[in-house]
């Protein structure tokens, strides 16, 4: 047994009995004094990673109730609560009728679509004032005439008036066949209806005053009056 040990164990007890005396002496004081003022509010000690050799440990501390920078704290509704709405008095009814009255809007040429992304619109042009001092220059414009019409068909050829000049007929007893008497210049010609003359006109009919004769190279016929007494002529 070592004796040399057995003084510090003595001391080291009656140090602990003094420092207990001194808590229980604090403890029935405090009962009989005021309330003391309330404490701050702990702060808790947030965790880091082992610091790197050679940098010194640093801790961080975060107050309680507080947001740190950088976290995102939303808050709904006013922060005095006589402030907030009541929730009996809200109605829970979706307004389709509003909702549907917004998408119908129109935007004008000059708005946006916040929904839709894209490029933005090209800035205006710049106006370009002309100088208030530049003269005039008049124009003298030629009238505007109307384009000509377009040429129409050519107009459709017309017989030549015949030569002929009738001076009488003959009518035969036998079968009552009608022969017409023609001068044309000095040449006489003797024909009946239907007959053709110069390989050209056609007698349509022989009248007692008049005699009918087609041109069948034109398509048109013409009427001769009876020559009376210009057999010579």
């Amino acid at each position: 047994m070592k004796l040399g040990a057995e003084p510090k164990k003595v001391v080291a007890l009656g140090g602990l009995l003094a420092i207990a005396a001194i808590a229980l002496y604090m403890n029935s004081s405090s009962d009989d004094s005021p309330s003391p003022a309330p404490r701050p509010a702990p702060t808790s000690v947030v965790a880091t990673p082992p610091a790197r050799p050679g940098s010194p440990n640093v801790v961080r501390h975060r107050t309680a109730g507080k947001v740190a920078p950088g976290e995102f704290k939303p808050r709904i509704g006013p922060k005095n609560p006589e402030d907030r709405p009541d929730p009996s008095t809200i109605d829970p009814e979706l307004r389709l009728d509003l909702l549907a009255k917004v998408q119908k809007q129109e935007l004008g040429p000059t708005g946006r679509n916040i929904f839709q992304f894209g490029a933005a619109p090209p800035p205006p042009a710049a106006k370009i004032e002309v100088p208030k001092n530049v003269p005039k220059i008049a124009v003298n414009n030629p009238p505007v005439t109307a384009p000509p019409p377009p040429p129409g068909p050519p107009p459709a050829p017309v017989a030549p008036p015949m030569t002929f000049k009738y001076y009488g007929y003959q009518v035969s007893k036998t079968d009552g066949h009608k022969a017409a008497f023609l001068l044309d210049g000095e040449e006489i010609l003797i024909a009946g209806e239907n007959d053709t003359m110069k390989r050209r006109y056609k007698v349509v009919k022989i009248g007692v005053s008049s005699i009918t004769i087609e041109d069948t190279q034109f398509k048109s016929t013409q009427t001769l009056p009876l020559q009376e007494n210009n057999l010579g002529a």
